[in-house]
């Protein structure tokens, strides 16, 4: 299972979320995987550009709550002090993608950026 996590600006829209997630996915080499979910925290998961940006790359959309993104804090690699500062995580992609993965996710591509968005890619195994 393949998770994207992505934060953004409140004025990004669905076409630069879908680039950003699709250009993660080509960087992370992820043969063969499937992407099956995209997250973010809250109060962007209401966001029209969220909501397009999930059903353009047909996967269901996930909110990470604020206490299941600290949660995962502790695992996120990158930080940047504007995220410390706003979210109380280094980085609202990479807590997004762990928190939605579940404990047993791994980062398989820490945060990348565009102009307004981020992302990063875990991967869970599921058993068959």
């Amino acid at each position: 299972m393949i998770v994207a996590g992505v934060g953004f600006k409140r004025s990004a829209d669905a076409d630069e979320i879908v680039r950003l997630v699709n250009e993660a996915l080509s960087r992370a080499t992820a043969r063969g995987a499937v992407l099956d979910k995209i997250a973010t925290i809250e109060p962007l998961a209401t966001l029209p550009a969220f909501k397009e940006a999930a059903r353009r790359l047909s996967v269901p959309p996930v909110h990470i709550t604020e206490a299941a993104l600290m949660g995962v804090g502790p695992r996120v690699r990158t930080h940047t002090a504007r995220s410390m500062a706003a979210h109380g995580v280094g980085s609202v992609a990479e807590a997004a993608a762990l928190a939605a993965g579940g404990p047993e996710s791994q980062l398989i591509l820490e945060r990348i950026a565009s102009a307004s968005v981020t992302c990063a890619l875990v991967r869970r195994e599921t058993a068959l």
